[in-house]
């Protein structure tokens, strides 16, 4: 056979991708959720940044003219760049849970996008990012909020959306995953409840994890919300040192592996 005939691929057989991960499929999905965004965008944002904006005015009104500055730092500003990490977890989190079911399970979208020359990982890759990117953005009005308290802007500040979509890529592949293993949407309470909760609580968001008993302690230093957290702060308040190095590498390690935990489990499931 000669090698003329050798590359011409069989009758019926697709075509071999270059690359697992084609940008012009991840623009394709990407600019569809986009499209879709702009119908519902109003509801959507104003849930994102009221609710974490709510607690920012709760505890910085409620408690901030009680308690004393913590590590110098006024109550109000302490609890406004805390906030931003539980900006970030609702916008990534919730919409990486139900919107990935939805879509799945009742209107069938994915095996619409499949259909086209997009496969399972670059899907739930361009998935994950444009939840990501929402979730940099929204991490970014707690900020707005705290100057009113007498936050100040600060060089620093320009790396909290970065940040944001760091950790909201962590989040969404984690919602995306829950998803995936869920047998129902009412499933996704046990996860609201049980550990999202939990999570942004002993978060270091109202408080210093110091204060907590040792094994809550040791537990809050691996919950990857607590890096947001410090990181966002340190950069907010212009403190940024060589710790941070390792808060990064924990929420960059974090979304690398639940990206690639989502594509696993997910994947398998739309390929069944």
């Amino acid at each position: 056979m000669s090698a003329a005939a050798g590359d011409t691929a069989a009758p019926g057989a697709q075509p071999r991708r270059i690359g697992r991960l084609e940008p012009a499929a991840l623009a394709g999905v990407v600019s569809r959720d986009v499209s879709i965004f702009g119908r519902y965008w109003k509801s959507t944002t104003f849930s994102s940044i009221v609710q974490p904006t709510i607690y920012l005015l709760a505890f910085g009104i409620g408690f901030g003219s009680l308690l004393p500055p913590i590590a110098g730092v006024k109550y109000e500003l302490y609890v406004a760049t805390g906030v931003v990490a539980t900006a970030v977890l609702f916008s990534s989190a919730f919409p990486g849970m139900f919107n990935t079911f939805i879509r799945w399970q009742f209107q069938r979208t994915y095996d619409a996008v499949l259909a086209a020359p997009v496969d399972v990982e670059e899907l739930i890759t361009a998935e994950i990012l444009w939840i990501s990117v929402r979730a940099g953005v929204y991490g970014v009005a707690p900020l707005l909020v705290g100057f009113a308290f007498g936050l100040e802007p600060n060089a620093g500040m320009l790396l909290v959306p970065l940040i944001g979509f760091v950790t909201g890529f962590g989040f969404a592949g984690f919602g995306v995953t829950v998803a995936a293993v869920a047998k129902t949407i009412d499933n996704f309470n046990y996860i609201t409840s049980a550990v999202l909760t939990p999570m942004f609580l002993v978060a270091g968001t109202f408080f210093p994890i110091t204060q907590l008993p040792p094994l809550l302690r040791a537990l809050a230093k691996i919950n990857p919300l607590y890096h947001c957290v410090q990181l966002v702060r340190d950069a907010s308040l212009g403190h940024l040192g060589p710790s941070d190095l390792i808060h990064a590498g924990v929420l960059i390690a974090f979304a690398l592996l639940m990206w690639r935990l989502a594509i696993s489990q997910l994947g398998r499931r739309l390929i069944d």
